[in-house]
Order: structure tokens, then sequence, then C-alpha cells
């Protein structure tokens, strides 16, 4: 009976083995999520160095360029130049005689018609991003958009201020908030929405970020001890006094 019993199981056990297409597939599958991000992230570095060294090195004396001396060229040496003429710029700026320069500099930039447009709204879009001193988007959010019952991540950049808050002051004290596009979160709409009906998200705008990249399929994991917290507001009121302790 029991070899009968165990031929009547090896058919069952066989049939829940994955055939041999099938584990190839999983390995390749497997195989290229390991290293499809790691091949993307090397091949944009690689594009961004020969861009900046084609840009840079034509500018550099043959005397100082060790491509001239070698019989390969050296990747890299461009971006590392950049890098020294950008900090020598901006320490020359910080003292007084560079500061003095630049004014005169964004006067007669500020006499031309067309070109001072176009200097005034990239230099504003470089001080936004690259200020050290804030930071471009303060939070993550959701919003009813585009119309209600439907919910789309946002981030929060700042209060609304000049013309559009005296504006809007009277109905509603509204917030500046960017939503994104997806795949491309780089692109999309500037809004100003009433504080009452965004809703903040405890998650990073990092995680955000990659929420909106990914189409929802990368969704950041929401730590357990939160949704207790919310569940037992007391629990919430506990976790605040033990960490100001």
């Amino acid at each position: 009976m029991n070899r009968n019993k165990h031929k009547s199981d090896e058919p069952q056990i066989k049939g829940h083995r994955p055939g041999a297409a099938t584990r190839l597939r999983n390995y390749f599958l497997t195989g290229l999520v390991i290293t499809g991000p790691i091949g993307i992230t090397l091949w944009l570095t690689w594009t961004i160095i020969k861009w900046v060294d084609g840009w840079v090195k034509p500018f550099v004396p043959k005397i100082y360029n060790p491509d001239t001396y070698l019989p390969f060229p050296i990747p890299g040496f461009g971006l590392i130049v950049a890098f020294f003429v950008l900090t020598i710029v901006g320490f020359l700026a910080a003292n007084f005689l560079g500061r003095s320069l630049i004014s005169v500099g964004e006067n007669i930039v500020g006499r031309m018609p067309l070109v001072r447009n176009i200097y005034s709204g990239l230099k504003q879009i470089f001080e936004t991003v690259l200020d050290q001193r804030g930071s471009s988007f303060t939070k993550a959010a959701l919003i009813e958009y585009p119309r209600r019952g439907l919910w789309a991540i946002v981030f929060i950049s700042t209060d609304t201020k000049g013309e559009v808050e005296r504006r809007l002051k009277d109905s509603a004290d509204t917030v500046s908030v960017f939503l994104p596009t997806t795949p491309n979160p780089t692109s999309g709409f500037l809004l100003f929405v009433p504080k009452e009906d965004v809703v903040e998200l405890d998650m990073s705008v990092e995680d955000a970020a990659k929420l909106v990249i990914s189409a929802g399929l990368v969704s950041p994991k929401y730590p357990d001890i939160l949704e207790d917290a919310i569940a037992d507001p007391s629990k919430l009121k506990k976790m605040r006094t033990s960490e100001d302790a």
C-alpha cells in the first residue's frame, strides 16, 4: 500500500514543478531586474562624462591636456577641470570685487531686450534649485484632481505669495503646489490650492517621486507604528513624549 501511495503522489509533486522554459524565463527576468538599473546608471554616468569632456577639453591648452601625451584619451578629465573652474568662479564671486563685476555684467545684460528675459528666468531657476539654504519642495501631499473623488500626488513648494496671494486672500488661504506628470515628474502643473484641501503625507518627497515615476508600481512602505498611532491617538502622544524625553 505504501508503494502505491508513493506512486500516486509522484505525478502530483512533478505537476507543481515549473518547467525548464519557465525557470529560464524567471532567471532571465531576475537578471534583468538586477543588472538593468546598474547598466542604465553606468550608461547615463558615462554619457554625462563624455558630454562634459566634449565641451571642456577643446578649451584646455594642449600643454595641460593629457590626451596630447597619451595614446588614448582620459575620460573624466574635462569633468575635473569643469569642477575646479566652477569652484574658482564661485570663490571669486564671493568677494567684493567679484560681486561688483557680476553687478556690472547684470546691468549690461539688463539693458538687452531679449537676453535679459532669458537670463533673469534662468537665474531664478538655478537659484531656486541649487540654493542650499532652502528646499525646492517641503512635503508631499494629496489633492483632489482633476475632479472630486480622484486624488493626485503633489509637492508643496511654499505658501502663495505676491499678487496671486493678494488676489486670493479674500476667498481662501492657499498654498503653491506642483502637480507632476507620470512618468516624467519634471513636467507638470503649478496649482494654488486652499490649505484645507491639501492632505499632507508622511512619506518623503523622494519616495513620492518614485511613486510617480513608477506609475504606482513602487510604493514606499507605510510603517505599522504610524498606523497604530493613527488608530489610537494616545499612542501618538506617548511617542512624542518619549522623543522629547
